[in-house]
Parts: structure tokens; sequence; C-alpha cells
């Protein structure tokens, strides 16, 4: 892999948090998106001095710093306080290079009730079925990530996944490949995540048993691929970020 446009990755970024935001992945100013721009380095949405939320992102709210917190950015702007998630993450899988973390409300209430992660759902939610079926780990703690430590744990449940709920927390998602793409590949896999979150509560609510699909109609559903599953629901997400954001460029 090539070195990415570092200036056109930021703009993926920023465009992603306001993703986040008009999806209802992320509420007000937590959360946050990376991708790798090196072996030791990254990019990352923290906080400058006027601070409006995710979904008034810009630019300049993504900048690049080393795996240890370090580099040239302004004075006035600093890294989230959960960097160790992605920076650890990205130590630890070679594979990935984007990271979302996110506070999804179905998730979190379906975390905190103890509800199985299961492929409820067929071809309503192709990739939110396969990710059930393949396993959606969950980390037990609840535990802001600050510090090296409480983040190895989490990506040791998060394995080799593409996703890991943090229980009554949120979730961390990851894509890979080229950064742009990863960055957008991470977004459609927590809103995946977020589909059958939502599905799950709204069907224990009525006091039905939670079953699974059967395995012969899980075999039916086709791998619709990246240009489908990525690409197309990014020009989407991307529209409507447009259409129901702000209105405020990405570049002040």
């Amino acid at each position: 892999m090539g070195l990415p446009d570092v200036e056109g990755l930021r703009e993926r970024i920023a465009l992603a948090c306001r993703v986040l935001a008009v999806t209802g992945l992320v509420e007000h100013i937590l959360g946050h998106v990376s991708a790798r721009t090196g072996p030791d380095s990254l990019l990352v949405r923290g906080r400058g001095p006027v601070e409006r939320g995710l979904a008034f992102t810009v630019v300049d709210d993504v900048q690049e710093v080393r795996l240890d917190g370090s580099g040239e950015v302004p004075a006035d702007w600093s890294a989230p306080g959960e960097l160790p998630i992605h920076t650890e993450v990205l130590r630890a899988r070679s594979d990935v290079t984007a990271v979302v973390h996110a506070h999804p409300p179905a998730v979190v209430a379906a975390s905190v009730a103890d509800l199985p992660w299961l492929p409820l759902v067929g071809s309503y939610d192709i990739p939110a079925a396969r990710l059930a079926h393949d396993g959606i780990p969950v980390w037990p703690r609840s535990a802001l990530i600050r510090r090296r430590d409480l983040a190895e744990q989490m990506v040791s449940a998060l394995g080799h996944r593409p996703v890991v709920v943090l229980r009554g927390h949120g979730l961390v998602a990851v894509g890979s490949g080229e950064p742009a793409h990863a960055v957008a590949e991470a977004v459609t896999r927590a809103l995946a995540v977020d589909s059958l979150a939502r599905i799950t509560l709204a069907a224990a609510a009525t006091g039905a048993p939670l079953r699974p699909i059967p395995a012969e109609d899980l075999a039916e559903l086709p791998d619709l691929g990246p240009a489908f599953n990525v690409a197309s629901l990014w020009r989407h997400l991307a529209a409507r970020a447009e259409h129901e954001g702000p209105g405020t460029p990405l570049r002040p």
C-alpha cells in the first residue's frame, strides 16, 4: 500500500464523523474516527478550541499523530482521551487501516441487557446477518479506555473480527485496505451492528424468543461485495450527511 492522500483522507474522516452524527451512531461530542497514514502514524478526529460536536466536524479537527500520541499539531487541538482505542488496534492488527469508535444507543441498550448477537434477519440486512453469524464479540467492561492496558484488553476481545461491542459503552469497528475505503468500511460495519441492535431490542420487547434464521436461509444470502456494501452505501451516507447536516463546508 502506497502513501495515502493525507488531505483527502482528512476530508474522508471529517465526513465520516458527520455521517455518524446524522445516522445517530454518536450523540453530541462523543466518538471518533481514525485512519492509518504509516507504520507508526494515524490521522484522528480530536477536539479544537471551539468544539461543536461531530455533526459539525471540519478538516481542522483531524490531525496526524504518532502511535505514542505525539505529533506536530496545533497548540489548541487535543487528541481524544480514548486515543488508545485507535493506537492499540493499529499496533495489534497490521491489516487494519481505519478505526471507528461510536456510541449507538441501541447497541448500548442491547449490551447492558445482555441480549445475544444473533443473525435474526436475513435479506433485510445481509451485512448484519453475516457479522452476527460469524460472531460479534463483547468486551464486558464499561470503562473509559484511556490507558494502553485497557485498550489491549479491548483489542484482545476484538481478536481478528471486524467489530467489537463495548458493554454499556458502544462499539469499535475497523476497516482494511486503502485507508479512505477502510474508513467507509468501518462506518458501514458500525451501521450494520446498530441495525442488528435495533431489531434485537424490538424483537425482545415483544417477549418472543430470539431465534437465528435457519442455516439454509443464511446460505442463500449472497456476498454483494464492497462495491455495494461499502461504496454504494457510502455514497448514500455522504449525500445524506450533506443534506441533513449543518451545511457548513468541511474546510472553513
